[in-house]
């Protein structure tokens, strides 16, 4: 839920902190390389995070729903045109935040301690 919060604020937040970082900075701000870091982090964990969830409480509809959101943010690197880029990417980070969030009530509705150190 955590990158997918960060992916969100990097899309709203983004073009202003680069405009002032070309102020402060001396070398540029890479944009796509930005949208491609997040990317490697984000698929690895949630997958782990997704699959762990379902293993645990065999509600595969949110596994499903994650996936799915997982594929909106990978496609949106491939896109060309900046809006709908942006709307994709959104769409597939709410998608993958609600699939753990609605994971993580799962867990706490049935009580099991696979959450607890």
């Amino acid at each position: 839920m955590t990158l997918s919060f960060a992916c969100i604020v990097h899309c709203f937040f983004a073009p202003s902190i680069i405009i002032i970082a070309y102020g402060f900075l001396s070398f540029s701000l890479d944009n796509e390389l930005i949208h491609y870091a997040i990317l490697m982090i984000a698929l690895p964990i949630s997958i782990i995070a997704l699959s762990l969830g379902y293993r645990n409480h065999r509600t595969i509809s949110f596994l499903i729903i994650g996936l799915f959101g997982l594929s909106l943010l990978t496609l949106a690197v491939f896109i060309g045109d900046e809006m709908i880029e942006r709307i994709i990417t959104l769409s597939g980070a709410l998608i993958v935040a609600f699939a753990h969030f609605r994971n993580h009530q799962i867990c706490k509705e049935l009580n099991c301690s696979c959450h607890e150190t």
